[in-house]
């Protein structure tokens, strides 16, 4: 699979209602095309970025996996998004990327953003994550990661990033920034989902969810409107773009210690 078709999911969200967050995306999904590979909603689909973690947490048998792993079978798709789970005495911010087969991978939050106080509501993950479909190794995400680099640094072992978040208005310039800078220096597509509306503490977001290229282009990008918006990425163009312009042979060598 050399192109690889994602909708992008921009909503507002239902605030600590996750049943009526899964009636919102059953919604929405329901008219995307079967020939999307992946179906990407926002961080803390659920309840939108909330504190209340030993409040809303889910298990990873609860009702949210469960309907992810229903929505991804019948739209024949992966979905991914970020779901508050509660798994060995922990809250984790979740990623959970659900394969139509079912079979699931997550990614933990490894940045929790202390200026909303979410460090001391949840446990940070500890390991980087990378998954496949079809050709295409995408690496996992989760919103305030993507002011942190050098934890998604590829080292060539990657060829999208998946960023969902929750990112304020306020903040708006460097979400779609950021997302431009990763792909640049990255050599990689990346693929950026943010929520619209205000929440339930009052804090406005504007969406901007998009898509960029190699070069940093906007191949999607959208504000300020609930929408699902298809991009296409194509694996020979970026292998093409690597070859041309091969600045990855110059990286710098570096261990991480998580």
């Amino acid at each position: 699979m050399r192109t690889l078709s994602v909708a992008l999911v921009q909503t507002a969200l239902h605030w600590h209602d996750p049943a009526a967050n899964r009636v919102l995306f059953d919604r929405l999904t329901a008219d995307i095309d079967p020939a999307v590979d992946l179906i990407v909603l926002p961080e803390m689909l659920s309840t939108g970025f909330t504190m209340a973690s030993a409040e809303v947490a889910e298990s990873m048998d609860g009702e949210t996996v469960a309907w992810l792993r229903e929505l991804a079978a019948k739209r024949g798709a992966t979905v991914a998004g970020s779901v508050v789970v509660k798994d060995g005495g922990y809250c984790y911010n979740r990623l959970v990327w659900m394969p139509a087969d079912g079979r699931e991978t997550v990614y933990d939050k490894r940045h929790l953003f202390r200026m909303a106080g979410e460090h001391e509501h949840y446990a940070a993950g500890e390991s980087r994550v990378n998954v496949q479909l079809g050709d295409w190794r995408i690496r996992l995400s989760v919103c305030y990661d993507l002011r942190f680099p050098v934890w998604l640094r590829s080292r060539g072992d990657y060829d999208a990033l998946l960023c969902v978040a929750n990112w304020p208005a306020a903040r708006q310039t460097a979400w779609n920034t950021l997302l431009r800078a990763r792909a640049v220096e990255n050599l990689c597509y990346t693929i950026g989902v943010n929520r619209i509306g205000r929440d339930g503490n009052g804090v406005d977001y504007r969406g901007g969810s998009g898509a960029y290229g190699p070069e940093g282009e906007a191949l999607a990008e959208v504000f300020d409107r609930e929408t699902v918006v298809t991009v296409s990425l194509e694996l020979d163009e970026l292998d093409t773009y690597r070859q041309r312009f091969p600045a990855w042979r110059d990286a710098d060598d570096f261990k991480i210690r998580a």
